[in-house]
This record gives C-alpha cells, sequence and structure tokens, in this order.
C-alpha cells in the first residue's frame, strides 16, 4: 500500500500539483495575500513523502555505505529548511528533486522504445498447414519442423526456411535494412520480420526463446539491467559525499554562526547529477543501437568500447561473405568459350557433394547454361572426380589428381597457377584425355563495405588486426584489398584466443569481431566481443558483448562513434555536476546562496545532465562518411 501511494504521489500529474502550489507560496505573499497556511507545505507533501520513503528504503534494505544515499541528503536538506522556517525552500528542494527524477524516467522510458517495439511486434499467432488444412494457433504451441504458412501483410511467427513460393520480407525490426529482402524457396526467414507481398509455406526451425528475435529481445533486456563501472562509481560517490556534505555544513555553521548557511551546504551539495550521468546516458545511447540493428547486452561493453583503439577481424563471414564463388575461368583450349568450359565442368561435377562442385554447378545455373547428363561417374576423395560426357572421359581435381590420370600442362599455366594462388583463390583443373583444358578458380568474395569500413576506423585512430586460420598467401591477399596491415594467418581457435591475450598482456584493448564457432573463444577472451548476428553462430552471439543483427559491417563506425560519444558524455557530466556542486557549496558558504537560491542551482545541474544524455539517443551516428 505505502509502494502504490509512493508511486501516485511521485507521478507526474501530482508532481505538477506540487509545483502550482509552489508557485502559490512564491506569487501570493508578493501580491500581499496573506494564508494561514504556506502552499508550499502541499509541495512539501506531494514531493517530499515519496523522497522520505526512497531515503528510509535504502537505509533499511541496502548493504553497507549504499544505506546512505542522495534521497537521504535532500530529506536531512528538506528538514533543515523547515527547521529554519525556510519552508519554500523546503518544498523547491523536493519539487525540482522530482521533476529530475520525472526527466530521468522519461529518458529511460524513451531509450526502451527500441524493445518496447520489439515486445509490441512480438507475433501471437501463427497459421499451421496440418493434414492438408489450415489452422491459427497461438505462436507458443508452434513446434519445430511444422508446416507455416504465411499470408502477405502477416508477421512470421517463427524462424524458418521457405519450403515453396516467393516474396519480399521487411527484416527491418530484425536487421536495419531499410528495403524489403526478397526471399524464395531454401532461403531463411526470421521470426518477427514482414512478409510484403507474395504466400510462402515455411518449416519451422528455432521456436520460442529459440528464435532470433525473441533472443533479440533477451539481449537487449540484458543490457538494461547490467550497470556500467563508471554508473557503480558514481554510486559509490554519491554514498560517500554525504557525510562530507554533512561535515562541511556542520563547520560551516560552527564557524560563521549562520544556520541557513549550514543549511544551503545540505541543499546544493547532493551528488543527484553525478548519478545521473552514467545510467542515462547508457541506457539513451543502448535505446540508440537497438534502432540501429545494434544489440548492447551491457553498459560496461560499450563503457569499453569507447575506450578501444584496436579492432581484431576475423576474415571469413565477416569481412568476406562466407562462401565460395567462381571468381576465375580460364580456357586453355582454344575451341572452348568460358562458359563452354564452365557447362562442362558443371556437367562432370553435378553428382558432387563438394563445396567447391556445389560452387561450380550453382554458376552454371546462375548463367542459365545447359548441362548434360553425365556417365561413369566416380569421385576420389580429397582429390577429384571423372565422368563421361557425350562418350569423352573428363577429369576434375587437384594438380596431384590430374598428374595421377597422365594429364599434363606447360610452365605458363603454373604460373597462372601460382599466381591465383596467392591471391588466395582455390582452384580446380579440368583436364580431358591428356591435356587441361581449363582452369576454375575460387575466392571468398570480400564484402563491397569492407574497406571503406576500415578506412573509416582509421581516420578514427583505431588500429586493425586480421586474425584467421587460412593460409598467409589468403590472409595477405584480402588485407591487403582492404587496408589492414598487420595479418596472423593459420590460427586455431585457441591460438586466436592467444593472440588476443598477449595483445592484452601489452596493454592494448582489444575489441574482437567475428562471426563463427571458432571465434566463440577469442570473443570471450576479448575486452569487447562483437558478433556478426544475422549469420553467426548462437555460440558466437552468446560468447559476444555486441551483436549486429544484420551482416552490415559498416555498423563497426557506427558502433564505435556512438562509444566514444557515450564515454565522452559521461565524462562531460560528472565533470560538470562535480564543478557545479563545488562553485555552489562555496558559494553556500559564503552567504551568496540561500536554500532557495541554492536549490534551484543544484536541481537545474542535475536536470541538464539528464538532457545532455538524452540528446545521445537522436543524435546521427550513422554517417556515411
Amino acid at each position: 500500500m505505502y509502494k502504490k501511494i509512493n508511486d501516485f504521489l511521485a507521478g507526474l500529474p501530482m508532481t505538477l500539483l506540487g509545483g502550482i502550489f509552489l508557485i502559490l507560496s512564491f506569487v501570493l505573499p508578493r501580491a500581499g495575500i496573506s494564508l494561514p497556511v504556506d502552499p508550499a507545505w502541499a509541495t512539501i507533501f506531494i514531493s517530499g513523502i515519496p523522497l522520505l520513503y526512497l531515503a528510509v528504503w535504502r537505509i533499511i534494505y541496502n548493504p553497507g555505505i549504499r544505506k546512505i544515499s542522495s534521497a537521504l541528503l535532500i530529506t536531512i536538506a528538506m528538514f533543515a529548511a523547515i527547521a529554519i522556517g525556510d519552508i519554500f525552500a523546503a518544498g523547491e528542494v523536493v519539487f525540482i528533486m522530482a521533476i529530475g527524477a520525472i526527466l530521468e524516467d522519461m529518458t529511460t522510458n524513451r531509450a526502451k522504445k527500441g524493445l518496447q517495439k520489439l515486445l509490441s511486434l512480438a507475433p501471437a499467432k501463427g497459421r499451421r498447414i496440418k493434414n492438408g488444412k489450415e489452422e491459427i494457433i497461438p505462436a507458443n504451441e508452434i513446434q519445430v519442423d511444422d508446416l507455416l504458412r504465411v499470408l502477405p501483410g502477416e508477421t512470421i511467427p517463427i524462424d524458418g526456411i521457405i519450403l515453396s513460393g516467393e516474396s519480399s520480407v521487411d527484416q527491418s525490426i530484425m536487421t536495419g535494412e531499410s528495403l524489403p529482402v526478397d526471399k524464395s524457396m531454401g532461403d531463411s526467414v526470421f521470426c518477427g520480420t514482414l512478409n510484403c507481398f507474395g504466400a510462402i509455406d515455411i518449416r519451422a526451425t528455432k521456436i520460442g526463446e529459440d528464435s532470433s528475435f525473441q533472443k533479440m529481445i533477451r539481449l537487449v533486456q540484458e543490457a538494461e539491467e547490467k550497470q556500467a563501472p563508471m554508473q557503480r562509481i558514481a554510486d559509490k560517490w554519491a554514498s560517500f559525499l554525504v557525510p562530507i556534505a554533512s561535515l562541511i555544513a556542520i563547520l560551516a555553521g560552527l564557524i560563521t554562526q549562520d544556520l541557513v548557511r549550514a543549511v544551503t551546504v545540505l541543499v546544493v551539495f547532493c551528488p543527484c547529477a553525478l548519478v545521473l550521468a552514467t545510467p542515462t546516458a547508457i541506457m539513451a545511447a543502448i535505446g540508440q543501437a537497438t534502432k540501429h540493428g545494434v544489440i548492447i547486452k551491457s553498459g560496461e561493453a560499450l563503457e569499453k568500447m569507447g575506450k578501444i583503439h584496436t579492432i581484431a577481424f576475423d576474415k571469413t563471414g565477416t569481412l568476406t561473405m562466407g562462401k565460395l564463388t567462381v571468381s576465375d575461368i580460364v580456357s586453355c583450349d582454344p575451341s572452348l568459350t568460358e562458359n563452354e568450359l564452365l557447362a562442362l565442368c558443371a556437367s562432370a561435377e553435378q553428382k558432387s557433394e563438394h563445396p567447391l562442385a556445389k560452387a561450380i554447378v550453382s554458376c552454371a545455373k546462375e548463367r542459365n547454361l545447359f548441362l548434360m547428363e553425365s556417365a561413369s561417374f566416380r569421385m576420389t576423395s580429397g582429390k577429384g572426380i571423372s565422368a563421361t560426357l557425350n562418350g569423352n572421359l573428363y577429369y576434375c581435381g587437384n594438380e596431384t589428381y590430374l598428374k595421377e590420370n597422365g594429364i599434363e600442362w606447360d610452365e605458363s599455366l603454373s604460373k597462372m597457377l601460382q599466381n591465383l594462388h596467392s591471391q588466395g583463390k582455390a582452384t580446380i583443373l579440368m583436364g580431358k584425355e591428356k591435356t587441361c583444358i581449363g582452369i576454375l578458380a575460387f575466392s571468398d568474395l570480400i564484402r563491397p563495405e569492407a574497406k571503406e569500413m576500415i578506412a573509416k576506423l582509421s581516420a578514427m585512430n583505431t588500429d586493425t588486426l586480421l586474425l584467421t586460420g587460412d593460409n598467409s598467401f589468403t590472409a595477405n591477399y584480402f588485407s591487403s584489398r582492404i587496408g589492414i596491415r598487420k595479418v596472423y594467418a593459420a590460427l586455431l581457435p585457441e591460438e586466436k584466443m592467444n593472440m588476443i591475450s598477449s595483445l592484452q598482456k601489452n596493454g592494448t584493448p582489444i575489441c574482437m569481431i567475428g562471426d563463427g564457432v571458432n571465434d566463440a573463444p577469442a570473443l570471450k577472451a576479448a575486452d569487447v566481443g562483437v558478433a556478426m548476428g544475422s549469420m553467426g553462430s548462437d555460440i558466437a552471439i552468446e560468447a559476444a558483448d555486441i551483436a549486429l543483427m544484420s551482416d552490415d559491417i559498416q555498423k563497426i563506425p557506427y558502433l564505435k562513434r556512438l562509444s566514444n560519444a557515450t564515454v565522452n558524455t559521461i565524462k562531460f557530466s560528472i565533470s560538470l555536476s562535480m564543478c557545479i556542486n563545488f562553485v555552489a557549496v562555496a558559494l553556500s558558504v559564503l552567504g551568496i546562496l540561500t536554500p532557495t537560491t541554492g536549490a534551484l542551482v543544484h536541481n537545474a545541474g542535475s536536470c541538464l545532465v539528464v538532457l545532455i544524455a538524452a540528446l545521445l539517443y537522436d543524435r546521427n551516428f550513422d554517417r556515411k562518411k
């Protein structure tokens, strides 16, 4: 019951009513109107009761020195002002404190807008196909492998794979992408995203708490529950400042023999602005990041990111697409065009399950090439395949495999192979009878935005490293293309983690960015781990401190700018609040400030700190340049 009364009095309507009574207390005496009871008493009751409740609650339930709080100091100041008969000052202290608390709540609620939007968009129902019939069921009753139909305009209720149909899906709530993404059979779709156009049938792969949508909500909730070190330090300072303020007030009163000065010191020496500086900035920044598809799990991670000047990247799936594609087609037979060579190779390889074979077949199909049926297909594990096409025997595989089957080539072709390998490309040679008729090379495509992203980080005085399990040829080729100068290649997962640890021992705070299971140890070992949330593994996302819900690595410079601004805002707000407090205390001891004017100065500082933090939410950090 006490809490309900407290919440009612601390609400905006009652606080505004208290403000009206405070205005009457100031205006009526100056208008020559005298009342038997000062209207400021109503303000003291409305705004002072919640403050007293909070101070007493903390004394009873908080451990150790945390029992002493800013609410306690304001309560003492309120009673001291009442004791000297300055009812207006007592009302003013608690009223402006209440306004500051409301501003903090407004900032916090605004910063939670991203999470509130996510919660409101959580799908409640799904359209399940069972025994050929459609049935609408609650989303929490959907099981893995259920067949679901999603009509245009409906929200996808689970993570799944499209079995039939084509559509465009609005994934902005998950990835921040501004345009719908085309989806067809075999593509993955995410819970909470919107089916824009065609009807699609999907097979459920992740449901309930395991879905990407619910996981994102959980990550945001976890972020809001954690405090940054700066916030904990500020809380400790607040506890120590209360007895210091009391001591200064007592000394001021004894030395000057002026009780009003002592009361004024108590009024102005409350560390409210100091305590508000970090949580409001952290919450505004987390809300800002959520809008842009960046999930920050804790304020601590955000603060650390603002202090980091070295970022290590994984290669595959992070700086690259994570998928091998045909990059070069070299015909060694003048009678064969590139497409004819590709069609022959794809025809021979289409029965193979090897990733390179699948890349060849996929490339041929993308070019709408006709593929022949092969005969006498045979695969030699780790080397290559042989197949008969139109009565001719063909071999596709590595250099050793072709040489074992009597196929030879000249020095110029050897140099061409060496050049392709120096670019980090895998190769397949194709031979007919005793002659090599062509080479197909494969490369993991560099993300188009990778080079620009590295350049932006360099402009922010941030060093970049490449930590990869690929060989040195591949690693150096990719790093040279995007502008990373420091490369550590052929690293196993444990070696990546050890490399992170060795850099930290040299006093270098480091951020690791990766996407795979093999990156999880390094992500956990780094001061800040950032996972590619869209295509990254669940293990990597759980190990990381921050998750990008899309594959847009341009979010990394955005994240760095946001983190830098948040840390700078916290430092500025703390410095500002301390300066205001010290100046106000000095003016109070000198008798320049009264309890009334002191309350205005102090609480104006608290409100200013909250407003400065609120600006983080709408500031533009996602610059293109």
